[in-house]
This record gives structure tokens, C-alpha cells and sequence, in this order.
């Protein structure tokens, strides 16, 4: 099955074949009839499983024939548990949007930044991606209005509540017009999730692609035996012995994140540290400069990560665990997605060894071990 196939017009059809996509994935396939429809959505599926494309190129296309808006009544409201989410998702709805003959203007807006000039910027604004508490900022300042919503996107809809936004998320709703399409993207279907489905969706389509047990074979995982001392040496060893571009590493906190940065840095390899306590603006500029691959390692935190969300990642290596199998599942599926081979690197202390042996009984695959103490880490 191709996009051409899904219903979507000839301009975002041509975009589509100028970015060399062609073939949707599994979520795409359903979900984009279905918005085009008009249907509710309730959709569950895995974070890089194509979703945000699922509901971002049918709105572009409902938008191309009713993009006329009063200014500051923004027809489309995405809401996202973080900034870097709101930011990753107004990407993609400009780069489909971005040549299509009808001009729709999209704007990502959050806390931790200025006010002003996002009130600003909101003039004919067709598309607001927010978190939940700087919307209701920007509601209270009157810079911009909720009445003539027609669609509704909640994105990550288990973060956004187990974060604590569901008192914002109530408040929300009562500003938004009865009649409406809403459309609910999660990677789980919780109780709360459930809660707001039966809330706030009519009738709806339930979407729900299954993770395949599979999905992590295309991962090759390397597990190194090291000393808590050496643990850095090794870091560096690894970069520079095997030549890695682009490399995700997870450290537990960001005191641990900054120092692990620092050294590298030292020892010539450009690398930055992204974690909740740096300033919105850096965090920004370091994500982008990774993505584009200007930036040669990123160290997160696993927060902070979730906010990632590149197509092709080749290595994530875990500097150290984390405190539970599915979030090192969570962690080495930033890697080998998109049908594309990925490589995740742990290095273990002895004192990892209990849970490391834990981590791969849970995902049932046992990882290549090496001992470091045979390599020759002394210049690194």
C-alpha cells in the first residue's frame, strides 16, 4: 500500500514523493482515512511508530480547503507533555506543510521561555502546539482563543497525565467548542487514558498496533565488563577506536550527565549534555545540532530523552542502567527503528550485574559480553 492509496491530495501526495516516502506505516495506513472521515481516533502505539505523520498530513489536508481563521482563533490544537515534543511535532507540520499552495501557519508554544514574543507570533496562527499549562497562560492573557477549535489532538496522552496536567487538561476542555474532532495518541492504554477516551471521544476509531516482540532483533546489543574507574576511559575508547557519529548516551542524573559531557569534551570529542535543569534555549540548540548531526554525542537523561525521536539513531550506548527493564527497552529502541540497524553499548560495573542479568531475562535475549580489561584505555 502507498500514501497515494489513503486519500490525501495531489500537493501533499507531491510532497510526500519530493521527501522519497512512499510507503506508510502500519498506524498511517488506518488512521489517515479515518481523520480524512472525520472519525475520532483512539490510537495506541509505540513512540517512532510513524503517529505523528498519522495525524499531521490529514490535517494539512483538511486544512488546505478551510485554512481562513479568525486571527488569534487557531483551528487546530495539538497538545504535548513537553517542550521538546511541542517542538518535534510543529517540525513535521512544517516540513509537510511547508509547499503546499495554501499557507498554514504553525506554532509550538511552552513554558520555561518568555511569554511575550509567543503571544505574539500567534497572529493567524492555523495550528498551536502547546504544552497544557502555557496554553492556559496564554488563554488567561487573552493572546489567544479556543471557540473555533475543529480538531483536537492530544499526543502522548499517558505522559501528559501521568505528569500531573489532568486539573489543566479539564480546564482545557471546558474552552473548547462541543462540536469537534478529536483525535488520542498514546503508547499505553492506561486508566486515566481510558478515562478521558470515554470523556472526550464519540464513536471512536480504536487504532492499536501492537509492538512486535521482535522489534529490538535489529539492534545488535554489546554489553562491556568495566570498572566503575574505568567507565569513562571506555566511553571515549569506544568513540574514537570505533569512529561512532551521532551517539545517544543515558546517564542516571544530570549531575552524572554534565560530568559525562565535560569529559568528553576534554578529550576532543564534541559532545553536550541535555537534561531538565539546562535552560530551554540550550536544550533546543543542543537537540537540533544531534539531530542534524553537528553534534557528535548527546547525553540525556531519560527524561529528557523521550523528547528524541530521530528516524535513524545508530548507537545509544548506556553509560549506566536504569532502574527498570522496560525503560532499558525504552532506551535501545531509540536505535533500530524504521526497519534501520541500530547498535546499543552497556557498559557494567560487578555491581550491575544482578540487575543486568534481571534487564535481559525480562526481554528475553542475552547480550554479548566483552571484558575491558584487556583493552588498552590508558591515552583515552
Amino acid at each position: 500500500m502507498s500514501f497515494s492509496s489513503l486519500g490525501l491530495s495531489k500537493s501533499l501526495l507531491s510532497v510526500l514523493t519530493t521527501q522519497k516516502l512512499m510507503n506508510p506505516f502500519p498506524i498511517q495506513k488506518e488512521a489517515i482515512p479515518a481523520i480524512l472521515k472525520g472519525r475520532d481516533i483512539l490510537g495506541i502505539a509505540k513512540t517512532g511508530s510513524g503517529k505523528t505523520a498519522s495525524y499531521t498530513l490529514p490535517i494539512l489536508n483538511q486544512l488546505q480547503n478551510d485554512s481562513a481563521n479568525k486571527n488569534r482563533h487557531v483551528n487546530v490544537l495539538v497538545l504535548v507533555p513537553t517542550r521538546e515534543l511541542a517542538v518535534q511535532v510543529k517540525d513535521v507540520f512544517q516540513q509537510f506543510g511547508s509547499s503546499l499552495p495554501e499557507r498554514i501557519k504553525t506554532l509550538a508554544v511552552y513554558g520555561g521561555v518568555s511569554i511575550n514574543p509567543q503571544m505574539q507570533a500567534l497572529n493567524n496562527v492555523n495550528v498551536l502546539v502547546s504544552t497544557p499549562g502555557r496554553l492556559l497562560d496564554l488563554v488567561e492573557s487573552n493572546a489567544v482563543h479556543l471557540s473555533e477549535i475543529k480538531t483536537l489532538v492530544l499526543d502522548e496522552a499517558d505522559k501528559i497525565l501521568g505528569m500531573g496536567f489532568k486539573d489543566e487538561i479539564d480546564r482545557i476542555f471546558k474552552l473548547l467548542p462541543k462540536k469537534r474532532q478529536n483525535l488520542l495518541f498514546s503508547a499505553t492504554l492506561s486508566d486515566d487514558v481510558k478515562s478521558i477516551n470515554q470523556l472526550i471521544l464519540e464513536d471512536p476509531i480504536l487504532i492499536k498496533i501492537e509492538a512486535e516482540e521482535d522489534s529490538i532483533e535489529l539492534i545488535k546489543q554489546t554489553g562491556y565488563w568495566v570498572s566503575e574507574g574505568n567507565k569513562g576511559p571506555l566511553l571515549r575508547y569506544l568513540i574514537k577506536k570505533n569512529d561512532l557519529q551521532q551517539v545517544l548516551v543515558f546517564a542516571a542524573s544530570t549531575y552524572k550527565a554534565d560530568n559525562i559531557a565535560d569529559k568528553l569534551r576534554k578529550n576532543g570529542i564534541d559532545a553536550s549534555a541535555i537534561h531538565s535543569k539546562k535552560s530551554q534555549t540550550a536544550r533546543l540548540e543542543s537537540l537540533a545540532k544531534f539531530k542534524a548531526g553537528t553534534l557528535r554525542v548527546l547525553v540525556a537523561t531519560d527524561l529528557l530523552a523521550r523528547g528524541i525521536d530521530i528516524e535513524f539513531l545508530p548507537h545509544v550506548i548506556n553509560y549506566e542502567l536504569p532502574r527498570s527493564p522496560k525503560d532499558y527497552i525504552h532506551r535501545i529502541g531509540r536505535t533500530g527503528r524504521a526497519e534501520s540497524p541500530g547498535s546499543a553499548i552497556s557498559l557494567i560495573t560487578p555491581e550491575d550485574k544482578h540487575h543486568f542479568k534481571i534487564i535481559q531475562k525480562k526481554m528475553k535475549k542475552w547480550v554479548d559480553m566483552i571484558d575491558s580489561e584487556h583493552l588498552d584505555l590508558k591515552s583515552f
